[in-house]
Parts: structure tokens; sequence; C-alpha cells
């Protein structure tokens, strides 16, 4: 997939005027692409439609206007868009109750082997966890990952004659979600770019 150049984003005046409808328009793309696993965590597959919207956001949000500053947003947001054969993903753990996030968190700590989609019965995809979002004794409540096909699993993954999974099977936390197949021809797309 095609990595954001500067040419992609719009000046900040240019996207205030359009961010409304924009804005609304991303939030049903990515319901459509948040993948549910179990009650507490969630994938949200990341491609440079959703990457556009977050550094639009970021530069708003931080009235960034300076060249270097905004190749430097995009530079960093870059490395969430999927590389060929791959998708990519936020990983969202969801803890409800603030007085207790510390606590939840850790519960969840060796969560990077526990991650994976599984293609019927013959592929299994582990995720690729980001470091630098987690130590020994602390977790971050959201992680980067991707999911690296081999050309079998991504040959199954399209073909679409097996079920598709989000798979989570931690000794703390097991569940798994069915990727529906709405947002199984999103991701496709995006194994195809």
């Amino acid at each position: 997939m095609k990595k954001i150049v500067m040419e992609n984003l719009m000046g900040l005046g240019a996207y205030e005027k359009v961010r409304a409808q924009f804005r609304r328009e991303i939030i049903d793309y990515k319901n459509r692409r948040r993948l549910p696993i179990g009650e507490r965590v969630s994938l949200l597959f990341e491609n440079r439609k959703t990457v556009i919207f977050q550094i639009q956001e970021m530069l708003r949000t931080e009235r960034i206007t300076d060249l270097d500053k905004i190749r430097e947003e995009v530079e960093t947001y870059n490395t969430l868009i999927p590389e060929a054969n791959e998708l990519s993903a936020t990983l969202m753990l969801e803890i409800e109750q603030q007085e207790k996030i510390r606590e939840e968190l850790l519960k969840f700590m060796g969560i990077d082997e526990a991650v994976f989609l599984k293609i019927g019965e013959g592929h299994t995809i582990h995720a690729v966890f980001e470091e630098g979002h987690s130590k020994e004794d602390k977790i971050s409540a959201i992680q980067y990952v991707r999911f690296r096909f081999t050309p079998q699993a991504r040959e199954a993954f399209v073909a679409g004659r097996e079920e598709a999974w989000g798979v989570i099977d931690h000794p703390n936390y097991r569940a798994r979600a069915k990727i529906w197949d709405a947002m199984r021809q999103s991701l496709i797309q995006d194994l195809m770019e």
C-alpha cells in the first residue's frame, strides 16, 4: 500500500471546510473495519484512508502548519500503513473502570504472543506487535499490530471459501470473532493494494 505524502493532505483551512462530512464518512468507515474480540479488546484495521484522517485531525488539533512538523507527523503515521501482503491494526484494550485501569491492563501482559487471525483450519497469522508499548511492569491500552500473510494465507483469505476469525488466546482472556463479509471485502482491498 502506498505511503502518504504531503500532497495527500489538505491545509487547515481547506480541511475545516470538509471536516464535518469527512469525519462522518470516516467514522462510518472505521466502524465497518472495527472487530470487537470479546468484550474488552478490539482491532481497528488501518489503511491509507484511516491514517490520512488521523493525520488531518492531529494537524487540526495541534494547529500544526510548519512543513517540517507536518513531515514528521506523516512519517510517524505512515508506520500504521500496511506493507505488501499484510494488514495492520490498532489493538485497543477497552477498560471502562478508570480506577482499575492499571490493575486490569496488567492482566493483559503477554498479549503480544496471543493475538492472531485464523483462516479456516489451515492458516494462522500471528500478530506482530510494534515495540515500545509494553514493559515488564507496564502495558499500553493501545497497541499497533501487523498480520503478515504468507502467499497461501493471502490466497485463502481473498478466496473467501473458509471463515476468517480474529482470535485471542491469552491465559486471562480468550475470545474470538468472525470477520464478517463486508469487513473481509474491505480488508481484501487492502491486501490487493
